[in-house]
């Protein structure tokens, strides 16, 4: 999948490329012309004495030197800029990927291995791109030309070429087949850290709450030490790589040097033929200890481009249609009418289905409520209707067309959902509720606001509006946050708003100043409100009773409380033997 992804996402950089192919081969001639040169200074300069000849032959070597740096520090410059580009790339490609999951895909993977394989995993694929890259050329130019000028110089002394360079491809071969279950295991491993401190920090209140701190930090240690452990491990195996290429490389200089003595003494070999030699030698086996880096590398950036490739191959199961209808406009009137039409869902590798047989329609101008015990299948049913998933049975209709044939990017612009738990992004009141309407005007904002009885403590805030918001609305209370949040909603103006418990955090007084003020300012739109509490729906023109994953009580609230047995526990439970009447 690796080699997949580079060759995909290293072609927009092609050009980038052909540049440091052309400056690292310029880079590479030099290097293998240096020896000769060399010994040339010293076999007829040093030699015979020839000054004039050492200070020529060294000037052009310094030139050639001079021309190797600039032509390293220009292709190692184009080629961060094209693993930088890569880099870019993957991390769009799987925020946008991530983004079209529907709720069953992020499940499956989970938040703290998305954001490892958009960051670490990508970090690995980009350090491999950088290093191939700057070694490209140099390495299989250097060990191949290296080889044959090495045999120009003297053919009898090349047995020791054939001989060490097996010894070392085999010996970080090894090494290089241990590594990869080590770093696939350490990907692994990170996500697991992640995910425990993603946790930790989001529980803080019930960690402390519980005084569960010393178990946690426990439980964060094993999680650590269990990284630590396999980087060790890995680390160990990286360390002992260069020892061995090192090793190598000093018994072959020892080597040549041994052997070519002898023939310097019997006059078939001159000095600087040897020393020449010895210079291509290291080349060779440099170039083999850059092939050896690389080897180190390509296993942790093989394991990362599978786990990248995992996100980027995996499709959404809410997918667009292949010829989706490109309006929603009102059939027969439907405007805004949200229809289920015998709809089941199941989960995958569930043995029995979360909702059966779920039928009902809400119309424009009306309240549906939704009520139901923990458990009943309530958020799964909100999640199905602005196509979060996707029904396994029936179908989801919005003015009477199924949600499947739909866009859904266009579905979701005629909806405003306002989900259990509230979520603000970092930025200010403002940037929060445009995120419904970006061309929303001041006007209509506070108009929002106050419908949802917001504007009192926004107008407290020393910058009102511009009043910052942290990460997840951390910095205002649970009930502002959800009062903020229906407003957002209010300023996009949808044809179908569904609150999704979206009440349970305010207190009585504010709940029912809400209700009034919604029903007031959405006339003409369809409302869905999930609720727990029986207060929030008491209005409603439509209450469903929800059970087990079925409907089993419809109706106004004295209609149900004449009819059905699980509505009057539901309220028995909260309402006092007065507000039942």
């Amino acid at each position: 999948m690796l080699w997949k992804l580079l060759v995909e996402y290293l072609r927009p950089h092609r050009k980038l490329l052909a540049a440091v192919v052309v400056f690292q081969l310029a880079q590479s001639i030099a290097s293998l012309y240096l020896p000769t040169l060399n010994a040339d200074i010293i076999d007829e300069g040093v030699a015979k004495g020839n000054i004039g000849y050492i200070l020529s032959l060294g000037g052009v070597m310094l030139g050639i030197t001079l021309l190797q740096i600039v032509c390293a520090v220009i292709a190692v410059y184009f080629a961060a800029k094209a693993a930088m580009g890569v880099g870019r790339d993957l991390r769009d490609a799987i925020f946008t990927r991530v983004g079209e999951f529907s709720e069953q895909e992020v499940t499956k993977f989970g938040a703290p291995s998305l954001i490892t394989r958009s960051t670490n995993d990508v970090q690995q694929v980009q350090q491999l791109v950088l290093m191939s890259a700057t070694m490209l050329v140099t390495a299989p130019m250097l060990s191949i030309g290296g080889v044959i000028m090495a045999v120009r110089q003297d053919a009898q002394l090349s047995w020791l070429i054939a001989v060490a360079v097996p010894v070392l491809l085999v010996a970080v071969g090894l090494l290089t087949a241990r590594m990869v279950p080590l770093f696939r295991k350490m990907q692994t491993r990170i996500d697991t850290v992640n995910r425990v401190l993603r946790e930790q920090l989001t529980g803080i209140r019930v960690v402390r709450a519980f005084v569960r701190e010393d178990i946690e930090t426990e439980r964060f240690a094993r999680a650590n030490a269990d990284v630590t452990d396999t980087a060790l491990r890995a680390g160990r195996l990286m360390a002992l790589a260069f020892p061995v290429v090192m090793l190598v490389l000093n018994v072959s200089s020892v080597a040549v040097i041994w052997f070519g003595s002898f023939r310097i003494q019997d006059g078939s070999m001159q000095v600087g033929t040897l020393i020449a030699f010895l210079s291509y030698l290291l080349q060779i086996l440099m170039s083999v200890m850059m092939a050896t880096f690389m080897a180190v590398m390509i296993p942790r950036a093989a394991v990362s481009g599978d786990r990248i490739g995992e996100v980027l191959r995996t499709e959404s199961s809410v997918r667009p249609p292949l010829h989706p209808i490109s309006t929603t406009a009102a059939q027969d009137g439907r405007r805004g009418e949200l229809e289920m039409r015998d709809v089941g869902f199941a989960y995958p590798g569930a043995d029995q289905p979360v909702l059966s047989g779920i039928s009902f329609t809400a119309r424009a101008g009306q309240t549906t409520a939704i009520i139901g015990s923990t458990g009943a299948g309530k958020t799964t049913l909100v999640n199905l209707m602005p196509r979060l998933f996707d029904a396994t049975e029936g179908s989801v209709r919005m003015n009477g067309v199924d949600v499947r044939e739909l866009h859904p990017d266009l579905l979701w612009g005629h909806i405003g959902l306002v989900p259990q738990r509230p979520y603000l992004f970092s930025g200010t009141v403002r940037s929060n509720l445009l995120y419904g309407k970006p061309d929303a005007t001041e006007d209509e904002l506070w108009t929002a606001l106050e419908i949802a009885q917001a504007r009192d403590f926004v107008e407290r805030m020393e910058e009102g509006l511009d009043a910052p918001i942290s990460q997840g609305g951390t910095n205002v209370s649970g009930g502002q946050r959800q009062r903020l949040a229906i407003a957002r909603a209010l300023v996009k103006r949808p044809e179908l708003y569904i609150f999704d418990d979206s009440f349970s955090s305010l207190d009585t007084g504010t709940d029912a100043r809400l209700r009034q003020a919604l029903k007031r300012s959405t006339a003409g739109a369809t409302l869905v409100i999930i609720a727990q509490r029986v207060s929030s729906i008491v209005d409603a023109d439509q209450i469903l009773v929800l059970d087990d994953g079925r409907i089993v009580g419809r109706g106004t609230h004295r209609e149900l409380l004449e009819t059905s047995g699980t509505y009057r526990e539901i309220v028995s439970s909260q309402l006092a033997a007065e507000e039942t009447v």
